[in-house]
């Protein structure tokens, strides 16, 4: 029989070293490419850190939901194994990059085969009881913010003492212990989905293969709002740096944004647990829209800052009201979704976040390039203001999903539409 919480400390131990050492390196770029690719020119600079993100999400956006598809069938640890093993062997070659368009390549390709985060959430919801699910992806979201907060560290450490080749190397044998981890200490029954076919009730067919899957009205409109959360939440990380050096200076830009995202790490880990735990108690709309209100507002903080201290402060304020929003509508999505589609539902919503995340590179991009890194800020507290009618629109479809599965002539099908009442 599966330890659900065995598993599930495991999977969060290897999260943190895979988040670590991406934090490792990633926020670093902006001063890898000033340092040693010598591109000097801030909108010249922001306009590659705005190619590398895009290029890793773009290879992520196009295979994740292969990769949930392959879950379902196939297991879900081999695709944990699958993101540590290969990040881990392709991120070192970044170190080794003659120039920005390689550098950018070879980001796509990381793209295409990483995604530890999704991979252990749908591992983690197909071993824990189903309503343990809040407090399982809330303890998962604080290895996201924990594992970030010592990749800071650890890159600015090392990029300080040992440069940026040793840091990328180091980056990637944390993958691959985190990759041990997962193969040799946790456990999966795992029972493959039936093939589907016309006997059993399916829609598919070969002239109907490419219809979108039959989700759940729910189901899909959280799959477009984490587009959105996409956009808001990656809107200002590839430009931390920038900013940094705008309010300190050239000097010491590596330490400084260390120290100040490990800072804001640790409100991301609180807030994750807090609100995953709170999520399976209390309603979604009286958590998630004063955490976007708070995030918003201290998004355009870290705008106006003059000082490294303002910065940070503002930096561990949103970490704290944005890191909660994630677990809870996960949380909702895990429950409206049936367990033997949970992996491709985890993997779509995944590649909707980095969608998202895709539209923010190119704004990012463009922002930067025209006004400046503190109107990324600006923007970026506008498009978390902009989510709050969206969860307001979520919230309801919520209510009337319920009503669908328990009332209604007590309807209990996964499809609103499929009830009666509902057409």
């Amino acid at each position: 029989m599966v330890n659900w919480k065995r598993n599930l400390f495991f999977i969060w131990l290897s999260q943190i070293l895979s988040l670590a050492a991406f934090g490792a390196v990633v926020p670093f770029i902006p001063l890898f490419l000033r340092d040693q690719m010598e591109i000097s020119d801030t909108g010249i600079r922001g306009v590659w850190v705005a190619a590398f993100y895009f290029a890793g999400q773009v290879g992520f956006c196009l295979f994740t939901p292969l990769w949930g598809v392959l879950a379902d069938r196939y297991g879900r640890k081999i695709m944990l194994l699958r993101a540590n093993i290969l990040s881990g062997l392709i991120m070192p070659l970044m170190a080794f990059s003659p120039g920005p368009f390689i550098l950018v390549f070879l980001r796509f390709v990381v793209g295409v085969f990483s995604g530890t985060v999704n991979a252990a959430q749908t591992l983690v919801c197909s071993t824990t009881p189903e309503e343990r699910h809040g407090f399982a992806l809330g303890t998962l979201s604080s290895a996201l913010w924990s594992g970030n907060m010592i990749g800071f560290v650890i890159g600015g450490y090392s990029i300080s003492k040992f440069g940026f080749t040793w840091t990328f190397l180091i980056c990637g044998a944390m993958l691959l212990a985190a990759a041990a981890l997962v193969l040799f200490f946790v456990t999966e029954d795992f029972v493959p989905a039936p093939l589907p076919n016309r006997k059993t009730g399916t829609e598919y067919s070969p002239a109907r293969g490419w219809r979108l899957p039959s989700y759940s009205v729910m189901v899909w409109g959280l799959l477009i709002l984490f587009v959105f959360i996409g956009v808001a939440r990656n809107f200002d990380n590839p430009f931390v740096a920038m900013l940094v050096e705008e309010v300190h200076g050239p000097s010491e830009n590596a330490k400084w944004t260390a120290i100040i995202s490990a800072v804001a790490a640790v409100a991301g880990i609180v807030s994750g647990m807090l609100l995953g735990y709170l999520s399976d108690r209390f309603s979604p709309g009286k958590i998630v829209i004063p955490a976007a209100l708070g995030a918003a507002v201290t998004m355009i903080i870290q705008g106006t800052a003059g000082s490294l201290g303002l910065l940070g402060v503002g930096r561990f304020c949103n970490y704290f009201f944005a890191g909660g929003i994630d677990p809870v509508f996960q949380t909702m999505l895990s429950r409206a979704t049936p367990p033997s589609k949970r992996g491709s539902v985890f993997g779509l919503s995944a590649s909707a976040r980095v969608g998202g995340s895709l539209i923010s590179s190119v704004m990012g991009g463009y922002i930067i390039f025209h006004f400046g890194v503190r109107w990324i800020f600006y923007v970026g507290g506008l498009v978390f203001l902009a989510l709050i009618p969206m969860f307001m629109l979520i919230i309801w479809l919520r209510k009337q999903h319920e009503k669908a599965e328990t009332g209604f002539g007590r309807c209990r099908t996964s499809r609103v539409d499929d009830c009666p009442g509902n057409s």
